[in-house]
């Protein structure tokens, strides 16, 4: 096998090694204490009859050692679809090796090929490596945005009919 990193299309059989990978990412982002991902409760939205994200993964000698997850997104200014990266992670032993730059690469040859408007994600404010990493991609680093986010009981609350709370409510 080549040490060369082959990029493909993830599969059902792949879901145990990205699963592991969004572990490590939760892991370097500090976030493990959200994880409820499994590789039964993700398969469905990768693998199902109507799925809401794609994956690509990176091999190397055979082994899953990197992965973008990915999915439609709109923009009503453009009036166009765009491909929105969720999660990009790449194991620190194969950092540097070209393949962060290569899935990047790739998503956003899929976003033109597919006539998108935009390629998006978002990025950690305090992690100044991949920053910097994007751009010089080319990427812009949006300052002026914020991301807004309502989940779990709020979202269960707020999306009732006549139960949701103001912010900060009690």
């Amino acid at each position: 096998m080549s040490d060369d990193p082959l990029l493909r299309a993830a599969e059902p059989r792949d879901l145990p090694a990205i699963v592991g990978l969004i572990r490590e990412l939760a892991d370097f982002e500090r976030l493990s204490h959200l994880v409820q991902v499994t590789p039964e409760t993700l398969q469905p939205h990768l693998f199902g009859e109507w799925p809401v994200a794609e994956c690509l993964v990176g091999e190397v000698q055979g082994q899953v050692v990197a992965f973008a997850l990915y999915f439609t997104n709109f923009s009503t200014f453009l009036a166009r679809p765009g491909l929105y990266l969720e999660d990009l992670y790449v194991q620190p032993a194969h950092r540097g090796s070209g393949l962060g730059k290569a899935l990047l690469t790739r998503l956003a040859g899929i976003a033109a090929e597919r006539g998108y408007g935009r390629f998006e994600w978002s990025v950690l404010d305090w992690n100044e490596n991949a920053i910097r990493f994007y751009q010089r991609m080319g990427a812009t680093v949006m300052p002026d945005w914020r991301i807004c986010r309502i989940t779990g009981e709020a979202l269960a609350a707020y999306g009732r009919p006549g139960q949701a709370a103001a912010p900060g409510a009690a």
